[in-house]
């Protein structure tokens, strides 16, 4: 047993790392929010936050924990909190919209996803209503539901669920994404572990057929990103998100082509700011400088920081 000087020692330690944890929450928040103030933003919108049941959030954790197969590398967790804290964390950020980006990785697992996404949402006004689904028989009348019961964004993850996006399974459903205006966020790229129909050569296939489908390339496509600046002037709804791109730790790596950037640049109307919020390895206001760093301006900023999604969302 511990003694009273020894159990006073403890509580000043934890009130001491208390006081430490609000003063860097606090000195994060000020730097997320001069960011936007100073570009004279209402706000930030975020198009890639991650927010699902917490088991499998957890699952999702222990996978990054244990740098899997398609993680490949240490991938440390920063805001790895409660729930509530992770939303109130956004919301203090100035954060006015975000996400709940959620998949699958077998059949008959979307349906259950997007039953817990309507609640979230429901509960969450400042979430956009998030949806997703599987190469499966009853896809598209899943996602037809879920259309009818507000959502406003879907995720698909080629890289973890696997599947080719062209399966036939799947053409209604990209057809009435296509036909409602519904964006789609959809990791396509080949970034970090190539899959096996990543790249933009199957997603490709999807945009022939559907020219129409606002498809949100996650992670600029790294690291094709060359590949799908080409699908983006191509296909005048394809959009792209900022996710991990230009931050120190993708950089070392798989680092944006300089050549890139007057093309990027261009597309500033269809870029959207993304995080992986909080699923990042360091920082969220990191993202936002390394946006900054780029010296694409702040025009670009407020449009790809804010006023692209406020528009595509009606916001």
């Amino acid at each position: 047993m511990t003694g009273p000087a020894e159990q006073a020692v403890q509580a000043a330690r934890e009130a001491r790392e208390a006081r430490e944890a609000r003063e860097a929450r606090d000195a994060e928040t000020a730097g997320v929010r001069a960011f936007w103030q100073g570009l004279g933003l209402p706000g930030l919108i975020d198009v890639h936050t991650h927010f699902m049941p917490q088991n499998v959030l957890d699952k999702v954790w222990a996978y990054f924990d244990a740098a899997g197969p398609l993680v490949d590398r240490p991938w440390p967790i920063t805001y790895r909190e409660a729930e509530d804290r992770r939303v109130g964390w956004l919301r203090e950020f100035g954060v006015r919209a975000f996400t709940a980006m959620l998949y699958p990785h077998k059949p008959g697992m979307a349906g259950w996803l997007n039953g817990w996404a309507a609640e979230f949402a429901a509960r969450t006004p400042d979430c956009l209503h998030t949806a997703t689904f599987f190469p499966e028989p009853g896809a598209p009348g899943y996602v037809a539901r879920a259309i009818e019961g507000g959502a406003r964004v879907f995720k698909a993850h080629l890289q973890v669920g696997g599947y080719h996006p062209a399966d036939e399974r799947l053409d209604e459903v990209w057809g009435l994404l296509a036909e409602t205006g519904t964006p789609v966020v959809t990791h396509c790229g080949s970034g970090p572990v190539p899959g096996k129909h990543t790249g933009a050569g199957p997603i490709g296939e999807v945009l022939a057929r559907h020219p129409r489908l606002v498809l949100v390339v996650a992670h600029l496509g790294l690291p094709e990103y060359t590949d799908f600046l080409d699908l983006a002037e191509r296909y005048p709804e394809v959009r792209l998100d900022t996710t991990i791109a230009f931050t120190d730790f993708v950089e070392r790596d798989t680092p944006f082509p300089p050549a890139e950037l007057p093309r990027l640049a261009g597309l500033r109307d269809r870029v959207l700011l993304g995080s992986d919020f909080p699923n990042i390895p360091y920082r969220y206001v990191h993202q936002l400088d390394a946006l900054e760093r780029t010296g694409l301006g702040e025009d670009w900023l407020r449009a790809v920081c804010h006023d692209n999604a406020a528009r595509l969302f009606g916001i």
